[in-house]
């Protein structure tokens, strides 16, 4: 939701006292600035606001001239490859005043906070006024990097999070629940984001639709199907390779070693994935897997050590520590394609160039066997910078959707063919063929 963001200004004032609100959210950005759910800002105050600070903590507030919300969790939520459920339920009239604003993640209430104001009994909040404009995913220039599902605004009700998830019987894991029996309430919006060409429809039956701002697009990462993005939190030894589209552009820093590893490792199954390469000058572009042991903090040259296989921009590819060259050149614009094949006698990694036939293979080493392996971007260069859009089957190369989508997709996305029998690395097939 980079950049992008949906609003509504009611013309009907609701319950202003209690309410619910509830959102999935996956986040891709972490730190500075904050990232915000929510916003209702009408100037300088008053303001309300449901965002992860700089710190990664979630943060409730709504003030008027005073202080009468302000709600701080003691736990950061850092997590980029998981979905959270945020609820944030209102009811001022309550006489007991922690039980005014009541704040769940993954279905358990959050009872730890580094600061805890509660409303005035009664108060009347920005939420559910007529003329007050409320943003989802934005404030000023800070907005929501990542990903949305499932926006809920429940007016006149305070309701627990079981109306919107529930426990999964086998795995445990809070999972989606689509509410039912809701009375929805005269600002009541229920956003699916089902149709890709009115992302703002509301689903509640008020007809309470958001207007869209920006490039926002849909994306086939849900909460019940996890897709692989490339990890904020892995540090590179030297330079800091950025992250941006939802962590699926990798921008180098122009400095030595900057690399990012991807969110999902495997150890068995055969899994296939897709990079648009947008620096063609670079010749220290590499992008292979890497194994679980691999040792960021590695401080020479990261192909000499063993478990990087790789193939580079310019032709060389390296298997375990060791070069040569014949992988086939890239340049500015190409779409690679890497099948890794872990159910083989011998495990394999193959490079596809803007097409299903195979540049190279590399012959993973048996001593690694076992092992979990995650997709790798390496912009080696000191004097250029390495960018590559990632498309694990999300269909997307950054902001821009593939232009044809190749078959053997399996309900994910891909611009060329998928080798038979190779799959996206999300949740689901991990499951099913991991």
């Amino acid at each position: 939701m980079a950049n992008s963001y949906l609003n509504r200004t009611p013309s009907s004032t609701g319950n202003r006292r209690t309410f619910t609100i509830s959102a999935w959210v996956k986040r891709s950005r972490l730190g500075s600035p904050e990232s915000h759910i929510t916003n209702i800002n009408t100037g300088n105050n008053p303001y309300a606001r449901i965002l992860f600070k700089i710190d990664d903590t979630l943060k409730i507030e709504d003030y008027d001239g005073n202080q009468d919300t302000n709600i701080i969790t003691n736990r950061k939520f850092r997590d980029t490859n998981a979905w959270y459920h945020i609820v944030v339920a209102y009811d001022t009239t309550q006489s007991t005043a922690s039980d005014r604003v009541k704040v769940y993640v993954n279905g358990v209430q959050e009872t730890s906070f580094s600061a805890s104001s509660y409303p005035a009994q009664n108060f009347d909040t920005e939420y559910n006024k007529a003329s007050a404009g409320m943003e989802i995913g934005r404030y000023s220039s800070n907005y929501f990097e990542g990903y949305m599902s499932h926006f809920a605004l429940v007016d006149g009700q305070q309701l627990a999070p079981t109306v919107f998830g529930e426990t999964d019987s086998t795995s445990g894991i809070w999972k989606f629940k689509s509410p039912s029996g809701v009375t929805w309430g005269t600002n009541g919006v229920h956003l699916k984001f089902e149709n890709s060409g009115a992302l703002g429809t509301d689903s509640s039956g008020q007809s309470n639709t958001y207007t869209v701002n920006g490039n926002l697009k849909q994306a086939l990462d849900t909460p019940s199907n996890v897709y692989c993005t490339m990890n904020p939190l892995d540090k590179s030894y030297s330079g800091t390779a950025a992250l941006s589209n939802g962590n699926t552009t990798v921008t180098g820093d122009g400095t030595w070693q900057n690399m990012r590893l991807g969110t999902i490792g495997v150890n068995s199954g055969k899994w296939y994935w897709e990079i648009k390469l947008n620096s063609g000058n670079n010749a220290n572009m590499h992008f292979g897997i890497v194994p679980e042991t691999w040792d960021m903090n590695y401080s020479s040259n990261y192909f000499g050590q063993t478990g990087y296989y790789a193939f580079t921009i310019n032709g060389s590819k390296y298997a375990n520590a060791s070069s040569s060259s014949g992988s086939g050149t890239f340049t500015n614009g190409d779409i690679v394609g890497l099948a890794l094949d872990l159910d083989s006698g011998t495990k394999t990694l193959s490079v596809y160039q803007n097409t299903l036939v195979s540049g190279s293979v590399l012959n993973l080493d048996s001593t690694f066997d076992g092992q979990f392996w995650r997709p790798m971007f390496l912009g080696n260069n000191s004097s250029a910078t390495a960018i590559g859009d990632f498309n694990f089957g999300n269909g997307f190369f950054g902001t821009t959707a593939i232009t044809s989508a190749g078959s053997n997709g399996n309900g994910s996305l891909f611009e060329y063919d998928v080798p038979s029998g190779y799959y996206a690395l999300n949740t689901k097939n991990l499951n099913t063929y991991g």
